[in-house]
């Protein structure tokens, strides 16, 4: 059977679970919500990298993500301007995105990851 390691586990969640050679990570947002969506999604991904390389990984080895926007019609674009130049062509991860009420009203952006340990 598989190890289940667990990174960042409070009393309520864990950042990240990793299970055999995949690794779950939580919905991640931004700390500095007094940014725009274009830094929040910044921050968010790069919190996602940090959380991907402490798992053994990288974003290169995402495999699936789901992207939640406070306001999917005035967010998309400005976060699709983030997304895209932060994965090299060719290597996207299969993604939903869809409109959420986000705990916190000052939150723009959720993103959700699934990766492989290669």
């Amino acid at each position: 059977m598989a190890e289940l390691k667990r990174i960042d586990t409070n009393g309520r969640m864990s950042k990240v679970v990793i299970h055999g050679n995949t690794v779950f990570l939580a919905g991640i947002t931004a700390q500095d919500c007094s940014q725009d969506i274009a830094g929040q999604t910044r921050e968010v991904l790069g919190h996602i990298e940090g959380y991907l390389t402490r798992a053994g990984t990288d974003k290169d080895h995402v495999i699936s993500a789901q992207v939640w926007l406070k306001d999917i019609s005035r967010d998309y674009a400005g976060m699709n301007e983030v997304w895209d130049t932060w994965f090299k062509p060719g290597t996207a991860p299969a993604r939903a995105t869809c409109q959420a009420s986000l705990a916190g009203s000052d939150r723009l952006v959720e993103i959700i990851m699934v990766a492989m340990i290669p």
